[in-house]
This record gives structure tokens, C-alpha cells and sequence, in this order.
């Protein structure tokens, strides 16, 4: 196995199947996004969602898409231009994937495209026992999704951070208050039909135990793009009161199980309920 990958699988000391499914999908994630740097595309769009702060931020949960927007409203670029040069990273680093562009944009103004490959084959490139990769099913394929909004919402910031492996690249991301403003328009306005979205939660606890207060201009302008605000000016205190009335409506019993398999450690989620994320939203008031 190549050495900079052995180097990466080492930090995930897996043990399990499903232990070097999230290690060899995580993996694969870096080595898109050093395909997308290698071809231009942070020259254009920057990277946000649970990924990049996994990656970069190192948040306790597995994250399963790569989330992208362009940095400015116009531009023409668009994601599948850039698969190719994903698919030859991924091959130049031995792993077997293919690309596969879901969704142009088109109303939704969300680009989507897939990477596949076999579970199976890609987990003994990096290093999983014969005996253990066995187990899964020949058929079974390791997907991550690929999203960009053609459309992004103003006032967000961005930043560039380095990685170092599997090969030194850069990534263009947001900032960490605009990154949870996305993440409280989430919160917020994510429409969850019969099952809530419990990362979405994790991720708010994340972000508040860090002291990170969000770039409430940038959520502003996301809710009035949504339609989910047509109000006056989002300050700390207006946040706070719409963050409580969203909690009385969570079932976080639900909330907490759609979260747990992405957990390492699932003892974080014993204190969920909504007395505790109401003393959690309080804290963005003060100050």
C-alpha cells in the first residue's frame, strides 16, 4: 500500500467492516478534493457542510457527501467538468471509482454528481484484512455524493487551508461562522419529512461548545433565499427565540438514533432533549 495512504488508515485504527468502510470513504473524500484543487476548482467554489468540518475542523462524526457552492453568483463553472480530474486522482492512487453526474442544476440551482466503486475492492487497497472484507456482499458499492449551488446566498467568508496528505493541496472553504450559519439554516429550515436529521443537531452542539458565534448576515440572507424569512434583521436575540420555537417541535429520542452510527463515541448524546439545546441556544444571545 502506498505509504501516504498506510499513513492516513492509521488515524482511524479500524477494526470493524463498518470501521474501514468510514476510514476508506473518508479517504476517498481527501483524495476528490485533491483532484479538485489539482484542476482549478477552488478557483470558483469553496468547500462547506459536516465534511469540510470533519476534515479540516475535526468533528467526531463520519460525513458521507462532499458539499460545494460557488463563491460568486453568475459563475458558469459547473462540477461536472471537473469529474474527470477526480476519477484519474482516485486512479493514479490506485482506488477504483467511477463518476457519475446526477443533476445539472436546473431549478433547484443544486449540482449533484456520484463517485461508486466496489466496497469490497477498495477496502483491501487500503490495507482491510482478506477475511474481514469478505464479509460484505461482492455487489455492495461505496457511494459518496458530490453537491454544488450554482446559486450561493450572499455574505458568506471564506478562508484556504492546507493538507498535507495523502499530497500538500489546498482547499477553499468557509469560514467557521459562515459554515454555521449554513449549518443553522439547516436547523432551522431543513424539511425532514418523517425522519429527523440528527447531525444536523450534533453539529449545533459542536459549534456552540467551541464558542463559535455565526455570520448572522450570511443565515439571513440564506432564510429570505429559502423563504423562510421575510422579517426584519436576524440579531442574537431573534435567533434564539426562532432556535426554541424549532426545538419544541424535535423528537430528539429521533434525532439523536438518525445520528448515532456516524458516532464513535454515542455517549455524546445522552443529555438530548430540549431542555438542554434551549440552554444551548441561549448561549448565542449572550455577549
Amino acid at each position: 500500500m502506498n505509504p501516504a495512504l498506510k499513513d492516513m488508515l492509521e488515524a482511524y485504527r479500524p477494526e470493524t467492516p463498518a470501521d474501514y468502510q468510514n476510514a476508506a470513504r473518508e479517504i476517498v473524500q481527501e483524495i476528490a478534493l485533491l483532484g479538485l484543487w489539482r484542476g482549478g476548482f477552488f478557483e470558483h467554489a469553496a468547500f462547506y457542510g459536516g465534511t469540510a468540518l470533519r476534515i479540516f475542523h475535526g468533528l467526531r462524526r463520519f460525513s458521507e457527501d462532499l458539499d460545494f457552492t460557488l463563491v460568486e453568483p453568475g459563475n458558469v463553472t459547473r462540477l461536472e467538468r471537473f469529474l474527470p480530474g477526480v476519477a484519474a486522482e482516485l486512479e493514479s492512487w490506485g482506488f477504483s471509482f467511477e463518476t457519475e453526474p446526477k443533476s445539472a442544476g436546473g431549478e433547484s440551482g443544486i449540482e449533484s454528481a456520484f463517485l461508486k466503486g466496489s466496497t469490497q475492492l477498495n477496502l483491501l487497497h487500503i490495507g482491510a484484512p482478506a477475511d474481514l472484507a469478505s464479509r460484505l456482499p461482492q455487489s455492495q458499492k461505496l457511494q459518496i455524493k458530490l453537491e454544488m449551488d450554482t446559486e450561493p446566498p450572499p455574505n458568506a467568508t471564506t478562508e484556504v487551508r492546507t493538507q498535507l496528505l495523502p499530497t500538500p493541496y489546498q482547499v477553499r472553504l468557509y469560514d467557521l461562522p459562515s459554515l454555521f450559519a449554513g449549518k443553522l439554516h439547516a436547523v432551522l429550515c431543513r424539511g425532514w419529512k418523517s425522519r429527523v436529521k440528527g447531525r444536523d443537531f450534533y453539529d449545533f452542539v459542536w459549534y456552540v461548545g467551541r464558542g463559535i458565534q455565526p455570520n448572522l448576515g450570511h443565515l439571513e440572507a440564506r432564510m429570505r433565499q429559502s423563504g423562510h424569512w421575510n422579517g426584519g434583521t436576524i440579531t442574537r436575540n431573534v435567533l434564539v427565540d426562532l432556535l426554541r420555537d424549532r426545538f419544541a417541535a424535535i423528537d430528539f429520542k429521533q434525532a439523536a438514533d438518525e445520528v448515532r452510527v456516524f458516532l464513535p463515541d454515542p455517549r455524546e448524546l445522552q443529555l438530548w432533549s430540549r431542555d438542554f439545546f434551549d440552554g444551548l441556544a441561549g448561549r448565542l444571545g449572550e455577549g
